[in-house]
């Protein structure tokens, strides 16, 4: 085990509040009458329906069929019927096109998976590995959500030298990762090492910030017998759970911009995606259902759920004790980067690693900028928010390539520390919106 002073630029130490929901307990959350399973659940194309109104389905069904390789297959996290093909909403604050399911309980009963010998698991190739995670379903449950089958299928004369295992969870409140290391950090290793073998890495490294001694403990045991993998603490920091800001951290080297993490030779892959992994290598079971973390105010149990894809915000929280309340907010994710909800109605996505409750706060007053220069100190990726902001009120859309808004990570440290409280992120977020609708009017 190695702790190292970290070396990304910028970032901020937000009040973590991880407290509320820490417990080394893993609950589980019936999907309720109904579960809504939208088809984009990645990114890239979305996937097609594959049943329609009255099919009778089996848990792991497939229900939808990728329109592209940069897409996923979708699957029934229940057995059940099919009650609708239709547009529901969704965590990112649209209504999508979902495979709208009745639950039959019993039948559920009757689809299991079963183990495969360890001596079946090794005679696996890595292309073996990539079909059954492509079979599987599985998009990065960080909050990427990028196929990880793609991931997984470099270009040719890409080499990657180095997997990453992100175990950082830098998001305050959540603490789902942390709590599937706890109970599941055997499988994890063996997720990862099916990784590393389907990309043909050299080196194996397993990042965690010094936050979590438990997790850490239960790591440092599980790697003891593992010599060829690395474990490494980080001080915390928020968003060092970026790909690019832990590669900085962990390998000492800078992603270009506008490149990606191959082009330093590494690949990072998150906690729940390496245990997802395992699940489909070791039992051919495909993305159904993860570990999320439901905490925050008004709750009467916080923690660590087991929840089926699909399965509406309204059942989680009932079940997690909460009532509804005028004066508070519901978010798909942390405070920091999370998407605030309105529909109770929302599903739980591959993607959801977490379901806040906060008070409505009020907003800042907005004031001018007065220049401190904060937001630059603090952004991760080296950009100028302020200047991007004054650029995107102008609609100067060179000035905006200029700044290099692309590289953008949407993170939200420049609204965290400016003094004026300008909502600096979401200058940027509309810049690139912008950017991307003008390259679209000239193509």
């Amino acid at each position: 085990m190695l702790f190292i002073k970290s070396k990304f630029r910028g970032g901020v130490h937000p009040k973590d509040f991880k407290d509320i929901s820490r417990d080394e307990k893993l609950l589980s959350i019936d999907p309720g009458d109904e579960v809504i399973i939208p088809l984009v659940q990645h990114i890239g194309a979305p996937a097609a329906p594959n049943v329609k109104k009255g099919d009778k389905i089996v848990r792991g069904d497939i229900i939808g069929t990728p329109s592209g390789f940069i897409s996923s297959l979708i699957h029934s996290s229940v057995a059940g019927t099919v009650k609708d093909i239709d547009l529901r909403p969704h965590p990112l604050g649209k209504n999508m096109m979902s495979v709208i399911v009745s639950p039959d309980t019993q039948a559920e009963e009757r689809s299991s998976y079963k183990p495969k010998p360890q001596q079946q698991v090794d005679a696996l190739s890595s292309k073996d590995i990539v079909s059954l995670v492509q079979k599987a379903g599985i998009a990065g449950m960080g909050g990427a959500s990028f196929p990880t089958h793609v991931k997984l299928s470099p270009p040719k004369g890409k080499i990657i030298e180095t997997l990453i295992i992100n175990s950082a969870e830098c998001e305050p409140y959540l603490t789902a990762d942390e709590t599937l290391v706890r109970n599941h950090a055997g499988e994890i290793i063996k997720g990862a090492k099916a990784i590393q073998k389907a990309i043909g890495a050299k080196r194996l490294i397993i990042a965690i910030e010094d936050n979590k001694p438990e997790a850490i403990s239960v790591l440092r045991k599980a790697l003891f017998e593992e010599g060829a993998i690395e474990l490494i603490v980080l001080p915390t920091r928020y968003p060092q759970g970026g790909e690019k800001q832990l590669i900085q951290a962990v390998l000492y080297k800078e992603v270009p911009s506008g490149g990606l993490p191959m082009d330093v030779q590494a690949l990072v892959q998150n906690t729940a995606t390496a245990f997802a992994v395992y699940e489909a290598v070791y039992y051919d079971k495909p993305l159904i259902e993860r570990v999320v973390t439901v905490t925050g105010h008004n709750l009467k149990q916080p923690g660590n759920y087991r929840i089926k894809i699909g399965t509406k915000l309204r059942d989680v929280l009932s079940q997690a004790g909460y009532e509804e309340n005028p004066s508070s907010l519901a978010v798909m994710g942390g405070p920091m980067m999370g998407l605030p909800v309105i529909d109770m109605d929302t599903p739980v996505i591959k993607s959801t690693s977490g379901i806040l409750i906060i008070d409505k706060v009020r907003l800042k007053k907005e004031f001018p900028c007065i220049r401190c220069g904060r937001c630059i100190e603090h952004c991760p990726m080296g950009l100028s928010p302020t200047e991007i902001a004054s650029s995107f009120n102008r609609k100067d859309m060179d000035g905006l390539n200029d700044l290099h808004v692309t590289d953008c990570i949407e993170c939200g440290c420049c609204s965290y520390v400016c003094p004026a409280g300008i909502p600096l992120v979401q200058y940027l977020k509309l810049s690139k919106w912008e950017l991307r609708k003008n390259a679209q009017k000239k193509s």
